[in-house]
């Protein structure tokens, strides 16, 4: 029998028995309370850095704003006459006065002194909602350095610092109580001398202290609170490496700084204008994040929450809100409950993203249900559960007539709209098996009120019988709470508090057949760049073309400017040729700069959504591209600064939006080769070679060394695809 079983097994006693029980609460205890005041002295040093920015930023608003609107605050009963005759011009100036000092102006007495102090302190106050800080990496100085270094301590501790956190209040609001009821059953003598039914509440607070802990050790929380304690206590991070980190996990620096400064977005428009009793429902509903990898923002949290407590909706948030993650956060709340099948429909050209962001960001077992093996990994899901990933059209495909689903997830969902057709007659089958249901869509549905109708009637018939276009005409907000019981959007501008400034996304593809024939020949023969090329080789067929039109399609529902940026004309003429003539470009090395500009100037002044082409080595630098907030590049670059200097095009000073950028790479070919040979140079080099001047000036001067790395990698892949399979 296990210590845990024996613990539970044991009758309540008195006595050594108790008390070493007792001391292995007190104990328990102790390590709670040693976490949570470990996480709060790293939560303090953070808000020792964060005070003094937000109050500058404060008193920065607070200097721009006229003195007169003191007089607004009070209802005109301030007077402001000696203060302006006084030289105070701005709210700014009053509220960094003290009240002695205004009192020795000429004309103010104690009494307007007080009304301009407390007119100028709502002033600040209200600023201060409203003011967030954010971090530079291209002008980093001494203050928000000392912030990320600070955040990075907390975003190391990752999401198991919140559990512990919310496992300790938990913990010591239920072992405090029995601690003290069961103390008397230390003591044999005072046991003997107490009456039957205070005896009776000390042997049942004991028992209730044996449960407790076995049900703590069963949750593993003795090994929880020591890790996340060690992580909290090591050593800050150097300022490089804290800088590197950022780069590669702002989301996670910039959701810990909102809910630090308390400057997240609004809350209504993060719960997408949810009506009261929904949003009070969702909130309600507390989120097991315990098979997660990953800490989620406020708004993602939520979208779960929505999908777990609503059953059967449609998540609509605008692309790169991270709808994904709220998916998996779903699943993963649903396993850590004991449910145990999941199935994942989506486009061919995204399965291979969900298996890897499933494992990247869960420890939940992803499953393909794709290819000539699918059925024998169909019969391994269902004999094992997991999360299984199959594609609309090899859903028809799959059994499955007696299998029950806790969720089934439909990503790029528009896919489903027709009804008639055989891809939504499949997936309304298995809708059916499932308890929970959750429609995944970049598209916002008040523009396509009849298209909403169609997909929400495999979700909630009754609602889309009362939805009209008359909802979608009334505006976005009117349709929102129309339909809330089984739709949630946010837009960018939402959340944009807890947003980082720049997205990045590696979208993984597999070679379709015919290119990947034309992939081994160009291995065979040992063309490098026809390798890089291959992927675009057959338009028809090709995984990564399809990838990109399904992500200039959402840019273009959601009114967004893209850039397209690729090292090869034969790949852009491609995508022209896919796109139709409505995209601008290319820009290539042969274009004058003049006419690259008037490229740039169109495109900048198209209403609306808009495609540019562009050579990366051509359009890379020197040019201005801040309409764009959506950047794909068509393949990884043996240069890493030329990626950089892309994005950079469109992720500079004058950007409103954020920018999201999207780096099509084929599985098992010379972009992973690419990806993984350039990752292995070392990072802290890596991040300051690429923003220095030096590289902006010469990107050869700390590359990789062309020649070199393409012969490394046309011989690992000869070598890979010699092997037999």
């Amino acid at each position: 029998m296990t210590d845990t079983g024996a613990r539970t097994a044991r009758p309540a006693t008195t006595g050594r028995a108790a008390r070493e029980l007792l001391a292995e609460a007190e104990a328990l205890l102790g390590r709670a309370r040693a976490v949570r005041e470990d996480h709060a002295r790293a939560v303090d040093a953070v808000r020792a850095v964060l005070d003094p920015l937000l109050g500058s930023l404060v008193d920065r608003e607070l200097a721009a704003i006229p003195v007169g609107r003191l007089k607004d605050v009070t209802e005109g009963r301030l007077r402001l006459v000696a203060l302006e005759q006084a030289g105070f011009t701005s709210v700014g100036q009053v509220h960094g006065t003290a009240r002695y000092e205004l009192r020795l102006i000429p004309g103010v007495g104690a009494h307007t002194a007080d009304q301009a102090l407390a007119a100028a302190g709502q002033i600040a106050d209200a600023v201060r909602e409203t003011v967030s800080v954010r971090i530079d990496m291209d002008a980093p100085d001494e203050a928000v350095t000392a912030l990320v270094v600070a955040l990075h301590r907390l975003v190391e501790a990752g999401p198991d610092a919140r559990r512990a956190m919310e496992a300790a209040q938990r913990l010591a609001e239920r072992l405090g109580p029995l601690v003290t009821a069961a103390a008397p059953a230390g003591s044999r003598l005072r046991m003997l001398f107490s009456g039957k039914g205070a005896r009776g509440r000390v042997l049942d607070a004991v028992t209730g202290l044996r449960t407790a802990l076995a049900e703590a050790d069963d949750q593993g929380l003795p090994m929880l609170f020591g890790q996340v304690s060690v992580e909290l206590l090591r050593a800050p991070e150097s300022a490089p490496g804290a800088w590197v980190d950022f780069e590669l996990r702002s989301a996670e620096f910039y959701s810990l700084l909102a809910e630090l400064s308390g400057n997240g977005p609004d809350r209504d428009a993060a719960e997408g204008f949810l009506p009261a009793g929904i949003a009070d429902r969702v909130r309600a509903l507390r989120l097991d994040g315990s098979r997660l990898r990953v800490s989620l923002r406020g708004y993602q949290s939520f979208g779960a929450r929505f999908a777990l407590a609503q059953k059967r909706v449609v998540i609509g948030d605008e692309m790169g809100l991270g709808k994904t993650v709220q998916a998996i956060a779903a699943l993963a709340h649903l396993a850590a409950r004991g449910e145990s099948h999941f199935l994942v429909v989506c486009p061919a050209s995204v399965l291979i993203n969900w298996s890897r962001e499933l494992r990247a960001r869960s420890t939940l077992r992803a499953l393909p249900l794709h290819g000539a093996e699918r059925l024998e990994a169909y019969a391994e899901w269902v004999a094992g559960g997991g999360v299984a990933l199959t594609t609309f059209d090899a859903l028809r495909t799959l059994p499955g007539e007696s299998l029950s689903l806790s969720m089934l997830i439909v990503d790029e969902a528009h896919f489903v709209k027709n009804p008639a057709t055989r891809r939504a007659q499949a997936v309304a089958v298995w809708a059916e098996r499932a308890e929970h249901v959750l429609f995944l869509t970049g598209t916002p549905m008040e523009n396509r009120v009849e298209e909403f109708r169609s997909l929400v009637r495999q979700l909630r018939p009754d609602l889309a019988d009362v939805v009209s276009s008359t909802h979608g005409a009334a505006g976005s907000q009117a349709f929102r709470r129309a339909v809330a019981p089984a739709y949630l959007r946010r837009n960018q501008v939402d959340v944009l508090a807890e947003l980082p400034a720049l997205v990045h996304v590696d979208e993984w593809e597999e070679f379709g057949a015919e290119d990947l024939v034309v992939y081994r020949e160009a291995v065979a023969s040992g063309q490098f760049m026809r390798m890089r090329r291959a992927a675009y080789a057959v338009p028809a067929t090709s995984a990564k073309l399809e990838r990109l039109r399904e992500l200039v399609d959402e840019a273009r529902d959601n009114g967004l400017k893209v850039v397209v940026f690729s090292y090869f004309r034969e790949v852009l003429a491609t995508v022209g040729e896919a796109l139709g003539p409505d995209a601008f470009g290319p820009i290539s090395g042969s274009l004058p700069a003049a006419r690259r500009q008037e490229l740039v100037d169109a495109f900048s002044a198209a209403d609306g959504h808009a495609v540019l082409l562009s050579q990366i080595q051509a359009g890379g630098t020197g040019l201005n591209m801040q309409a764009a907030s959506v950047v794909i590049l068509c393949e990884p670059q043996i240069k890493p600064t030329l990626e950089h200097q892309a994005v950079a095009r469109a992720h500079r000073m004058g950007q409103v939006r954020t920018v999201q950028v999207h780096r099509l790479l084929a599985a098992d070919s010379v972009d992973q080769r690419m990806v993984e040979l350039l990752a292995r140079k070392d990072r802290l080099f890596d991040a300051y070679a690429r923003r220095s001047d030096l590289a902006e000036a010469a990107p050869d001067a700390v590359d990789v060394s062309d020649g070199e790395l393409a012969r490394r990698i046309v011989e690992e892949e000869q070598q890979r695809l010699a092997r037999p399979e």
